[in-house]
């Protein structure tokens, strides 16, 4: 700093930080840095002001009258002040899809920047299962006694920045649906308490960020985050939440297949149809990994 002062004094220039790492994209006015994979984020030459977003790994469906699984935690913080130094990027895996009957589903992992931690998120909920709590929390698989609770979010501030993440939705009775995944903008849905009634839809994700994803190419359709959908038996399947949650199973039909969220945007994974336990039925939908973007003035450089 007493350096700076002094070059500024003398005329001469003052040094600007040095970046490396991920890959670089840019707009009229930021360079972004995008990491869809473990790195290092390198700041050399001068301290560094930026914003960054961090996304953990989600949450899959849970297989055989299952429910959706829940993002991955967001964290998000605006002038974060980077002294020179190599930072480790640790992008959270997803959840890995269900292929034994009656197992929920498999949480995500974190993802890591510096001080800041994204929470995985929790695994959808099984038969008689409640959600498992997570960045956000899987929802709660179906039964016909009392309904089973969706997993509670556990993304909070963390290392400075701003956490997002939500509950997922509570199970109904079995032979209708279950509870969908939380998503970063919205609870998931709730599972109808009718042998009719739907699956509960994935939490809506977050489009906080759309003009981050719309220059990165990240996301789907401006959104990040959401939940998985939840699996049914004989009524609807729960759609995806937003930002590239996967839809629920639903058996005996051609939609029985729960689908995967999205690779790199932090979604869950669907819930897997009833009767997952015989080899016609498929598995439950893996949950989508983590993401990290940090954003920096073209100026600054």
């Amino acid at each position: 700093m007493i350096g700076n002062i002094v070059a500024a004094i003398n005329g001469a220039p003052v040094p600007k930080p040095i970046v490396t790492g991920g890959t670089l994209t840019s707009d009229a006015t930021y360079y972004y840095r995008t990491f869809l994979a473990n790195g290092t984020l390198t700041v050399s030459n001068q301290t560094l002001t930026a914003d960054i977003l961090l996304i953990a790994g989600a949450a899959s469906g849970g297989r055989d009258y299952a429910a959706g699984g829940g993002a991955g935690g967001v964290c998000y913080q605006t002038s974060r002040t980077l002294s020179t130094s190599a930072y480790s990027v640790v992008i959270g895996a997803g959840g890995t899809a269900a292929t034994t009957g009656g197992a929920n589903g498999a949480s995500g992992t974190n993802s890591t920047f510096d001080t800041v931690t994204a929470v995985g998120g929790g695994g959808g909920g099984t038969y008689n299962q409640a959600g498992v709590a997570g960045g956000s929390g899987g929802g709660g698989g179906s039964t016909n006694a009392a309904a089973k609770s969706g997993g509670a979010a556990t993304q909070g501030t963390s290392g400075g920045a701003t956490g997002y993440g939500s509950a997922g939705g509570t199970g109904g009775i079995s032979s209708g649906g279950t509870g969908g995944g939380g998503g970063s903008g919205a609870v998931g849905g709730n599972g109808a308490a009718s042998t009719t009634g739907a699956a509960g839809a994935g939490g809506a994700g977050l489009n906080t960020w759309s003009s981050w994803l719309t220059t990165t190419g990240g996301g789907v359709s401006g959104y990040l985050a959401g939940g998985g959908g939840g699996g049914s038996s004989d009524a609807a399947y729960g759609a995806g939440g937003s930002g590239g949650g996967g839809n629920g199973g639903r058996r005996y039909t051609t939609q029985n297949q729960a689908v995967d969220g999205t690779v790199n945007t932090g979604s869950g994974g669907g819930g897997g149809p009833a009767d997952a336990t015989s080899a016609t039925y498929p598995n439950a939908g893996a949950g989508g990994s983590g993401l990290f973007i940090v954003r920096y003035l073209k100026s600054a450089v």
